[in-house]
């Protein structure tokens, strides 16, 4: 018999609301029969909506929370005040043992670095990462850092590459994903010096490094997790969803032009609506703040319920791989 898996749920931190995450605990309830879910927050807040949306549900509990992480606050101020906030009490039953992986939607600052406070790293792991699975041919690619760490030194990009090669392994079960380093070209004396030695380290690594990749390769099936800085991921990643917003735009407006296209526009109905489904980001929502030593996503700020939901499912997969200890074992592997 499948055991229980726990995960709390930080409902008070996002941009629309406890009521998106109220929705979408219950979706996912509804389609995982060994899931137990903890909403934390304004207790009283919290139960009204879980009346009104779900009744009576054995497997979702309420923690009380009395503070909120404000977006614009410093990640100082979140861990020194605001010790009874909702991302922090989450996070707390994750270190307490009584939750296997929290759910946040809140100030991504703040998130990592109340995690990275409570949960501490994992051995051999420098600072923490965001993973991100974006929408890619033939599937989808993980690419990390999408923001937690401006800079990298070699020895991070490397522990990157561990971390991201685990997560899709787990996450898409490949055996041994591509893992290469973005790069502005594909020879070896192209890039700073940071990311040529980092290459050098993979190189010599039980890894499947593949080399370099350039960023309008990042999203042609060239490779399974792409590695790089904060700084540059997480531009990469705006710069991909801006792009997808731009054709959205111009597509819709050349529709509209005349009765014609219009008339256009509802025979392509069907090809428009699965490419859009395709494309939609919400079915990306959740990313894992690999390095940790215990499991911890973020959720978009602005994520709907169905965002939300991806995001729970996210942290249920990696829970299911339990992959914390995969990164352990495989760092302790590449040292020995």
């Amino acid at each position: 018999m499948e055991t229980q898996s726990v995960i709390s749920l930080d409902a008070m931190s996002g941009d629309r609301g406890a009521e998106v995450v109220v929705r979408a605990a219950m979706a996912c309830l509804e389609r995982n029969a060994n899931l137990e879910l903890i909403l934390v927050g304004d207790r009283d807040e919290i139960d009204s909506l879980v009346r009104r949306i779900i009744g009576k549900e054995s497997r979702l509990r309420i923690k009380g929370a009395t503070e909120v992480v404000g977006m614009s606050e410093s990640p100082a101020d979140a861990i020194r005040k605001k010790k009874d906030s909702s991302m922090r009490v989450a996070i707390n039953l994750v270190k307490e043992g009584v939750a296997e992986a929290c759910v946040s939607a809140g100030n991504t600052g703040a998130l990592m670095a109340t995690a990275k406070f409570v949960l501490k790293m994992l051995p051999g792991i420098d600072r923490p990462a965001i993973i991100a699975e974006l929408p890619a041919l033939g599937g989808t690619v993980h690419m990390l850092d999408v923001g937690a760490n401006t800079e990298s030194d070699p020895q991070q990009l490397f522990q990157f590459a561990v971390m991201g090669s685990i997560v899709t392994s787990g996450m898409r079960n490949i055996d041994r994903p591509r893992v290469a380093l973005l790069n502005i070209g594909v020879e070896d004396t192209k890039g700073h010096e940071a990311v040529r030695s980092a290459a050098g380290k993979l190189s010599q690594s039980g890894l499947n490094y593949v080399g370099f990749i350039e960023g309008n390769e990042i999203f042609v099936g060239k490779a399974d997790v792409v590695v790089t800085d904060g700084f540059t991921g997480n531009i990469a990643v705006k710069t991909m969803e801006g792009t997808a917003g731009l054709i959205s735009h111009y597509v819709k407006r050349e529709f509209k032009k005349t009765v014609f296209t219009k008339l256009q526009a509802l025979m392509a109905g069907p090809v428009l609506n699965s490419l859009a489904v395709e494309m939609d980001s919400r079915n990306h929502n959740g990313g894992s703040l690999v390095g940790l030593d215990g499991i911890v996503i973020k959720s978009h700020g602005g994520a709907d319920s169905y965002a939300f939901e991806h995001a729970i499912e996210t942290a249920l997969v990696e829970l299911r791989n339990q992959v914390p200890q995969q990164i352990r074992n495989l760092l302790e592997q590449e040292s020995s």
